[in-house]
């Protein structure tokens, strides 16, 4: 199908066909375009999709297994018989809409392997997976030529023993006339709940125990109440309210205690957490599996504790004993350089450091400020020097000048590997070198990140629940590499912060495609791990330029791609 040739089965359709063709032309959109349809067609030309899209560029790569499709199969396919000859397709996708499965068939509307957004732009397998609810996409909608004379309707398929979003089923036809809503919506809705059902009759024993005691616990609205066995949760939503993330994380790994040594479970909700907790192990043939909270607000709450700093948050030990020793050299007020990659953290713990201080804080690529931040300093005044690296010439020999004349002057300096000094800039360098601190990178303290998802994480509006994490969404986060830091991090959990609409947890699926898909990990040789090492070590010198780092090692760049491709394959 495309732009040229259009059904006119529905003429309330037109203004928006002619806002579409504007929009591809790069002119005004008229008044009256949905906001959410003008913003998919804008994620749609970031994702770089060609409206005019014939073939796949690949198919995708589909799971060898999947649980969702064996369920789903047999009953698809009594279901299939209904949609009658040549009126519709039935599609069902995964949690990522890759289509696992199609019956039936529309002219002129081709099985296509793939309906995520960053593939083809606006369908409603891609709106009900984001929105979690039952979603419909009708002609001039979609954002590719070949989908204009089609309607469709997509439902979520959940888990019922998690709440998680496995995957889509939708059906899609000819444009309707009217629409919406769509007329495959009922059979939408019908095929989603049998699979769902199906899944849940092939669901293991524990999971169907756990959700079982979840249900019998959770009736009513207001319920506040939580079922974990260390690899699922149920969380009602009065107790999404309720819980700040911490305080799930406490009672999961009280699920867990419970399960391995199936002692007496007691409530504990850290505190200041506002609530407490009953809980009640769940039991399989008297063996613990999991635990039901039920959770109850107090009466009068302790005020909320501050957050701390992001820049003091983690708990690993090269954390720890990077900010210890930072922290030791800034109780006297001379000189301190912090060094590391872009985005662990310099700027944020150096204003931690100078606390209430009046300090002056100045970026070394501008220059008019820079001259009088150095004449301040001279004068006693605090400086926090951002981006060394980034320094003229003038400037770092006004700095070294200064350094010699005012050798404890109080100053804060953050530095960036990257190309290699001038001699100026390395002179500058040593002199600091004696109290330099260099803060490790995220990938070497991958434990520190559900902390700092806390503290990263907006705080919610009143009466919004806190933004909370599947066990799914958590690992992923730990193996993905982080190549920009905390900085990469923060932008993520912003992201999904404000423009999620989902509830409940976040899920893997949500997460951006590279770090929902991750680097695939194999064992590493004694010799690779010695290899990789070094490399890495480079790489942080220079500021993860790997042209520099392979000119470094004396190694071709295409070497030292295939090398660190090795290390994840």
């Amino acid at each position: 199908m495309t732009t040229t040739e259009h059904s006119p089965a529905d003429p309330a359709l037109d203004p928006l066909r002619l806002a579409r063709e504007r929009f591809l032309s790069g002119r005004p959109l008229p008044d009256g375009v949905p906001d959410e349809v003008v913003a998919a067609w804008r994620r749609a030309r970031f994702f770089g999709v060609p409206h005019d899209l014939r073939e796949p560029s690949a198919d995708p790569v589909r799971p060898v297994e999947s649980a969702l499709l064996e369920a789903a199969r047999a009953v698809l396919d009594r279901i299939a018989p209904a949609l009658g000859p040549g009126r519709s397709v039935l599609v069902l996708t995964d949690e990522r809409l890759r289509v696992l499965w199609t019956a039936g068939g529309v002219a002129g509307l081709d099985p296509w392997p793939d309906l995520s957004e960053r593939v083809v732009g606006h369908n409603s397998a891609a709106l009900a997976l984001r929105t979690g609810r039952r979603a419909e996409v009708h002609g001039p909608e979609h954002y590719l030529d070949r989908w204009q004379d089609v309607s469709a309707v997509s439902v979520p398929v959940r888990a019922a023993w998690t709440g998680q979003a496995l995957g889509t089923v939708t059906v899609a036809s000819e444009l309707c006339a009217g629409c919406p809503p769509h007329p495959g919506a009922p059979l939408a809705e019908a095929a989603a709940a049998a699979v769902e059902a199906e899944l849940l009759a092939r669901a293991r024993p524990p999971e169907r125990i756990l959700l079982d005691a979840y249900l019998r616990a959770a009736r009513g609205p207001d319920a506040a109440v939580v079922a974990l066995d260390g690899l699922s949760r149920l969380v009602s939503a009065a107790a999404q309210r309720m819980l700040a993330p911490e305080s799930l994380d406490a009672l999961e790994r009280t699920a867990v205690a419970v399960r391995h040594q199936e002692m007496p479970a007691e409530a504990v909700v850290p505190e200041g957490a506002g609530c407490t907790a009953r809980i009640t192990p769940v039991r399989r043939d008297g063996t613990v599996i999991g635990i039901v909270a039920a959770l109850e607000p107090l009466r009068d709450p302790p005020p909320r504790a501050p957050r701390p700093a992001v820049a003091l948050v983690g708990c690993s030990v090269a954390w720890r004993h990077a900010v210890g020793r930072a922290v030791e050299l800034a109780r006297s007020r001379e000189p301190l350089l912090l060094t590391g990659e872009r985005g662990t953290g310099k700027t944020a713990l150096a204003r931690e450091l100078l606390g209430g201080r009046a300090a002056r804080v100045a970026d070394a690529a501008e220059n008019g400020e820079l001259d009088r931040a150095l004449a301040e300093l001279a004068e006693g005044r605090p400086l926090l020097l951002r981006h060394a690296e980034r320094l003229a010439q003038s400037g770092v020999a006004a700095l070294n000048s200064l350094l010699d004349a005012h050798p404890e002057a109080p100053l804060l300096v953050t530095y960036t590997p990257g190309t290699p000094p001038g001699p100026c800039l390395q002179r500058l360098l040593d002199t600091l070198a004696a109290r330099s601190v260099t803060l490790p990178a995220l990938r070497e303290r991958p434990e520190d990140i559900r902390e700092l998802l806390t503290a990263l994480a907006p705080r919610p509006a009143a009466g919004s629940p806190p933004l909370t994490w599947a066990l799914d969404a958590l690992r992923a986060l730990e193996r993905y590499p982080w190549p920009g830091n905390v900085t990469e991090l923060a932008h993520v959990v912003r992201a999904l912060a404000e423009h999620r609409r989902a509830s409940g947890p976040v899920r893997r699926a949500e997460l951006p495609d590279p770090v929902r898909d991750g680097p695939a990990v194999r064992p590493l040789s004694p010799m690779e791990h010695a290899e990789r090492t070094t490399i890495l070590e480079a790489l942080r010198r220079h500021g993860g330029n790997k042209a520099r780092t392979a000119a470094a090692l004396g190694i071709g760049r295409a070497t030292l791609y295939r090398k660190l491709r090795g290390y994840r394959s």
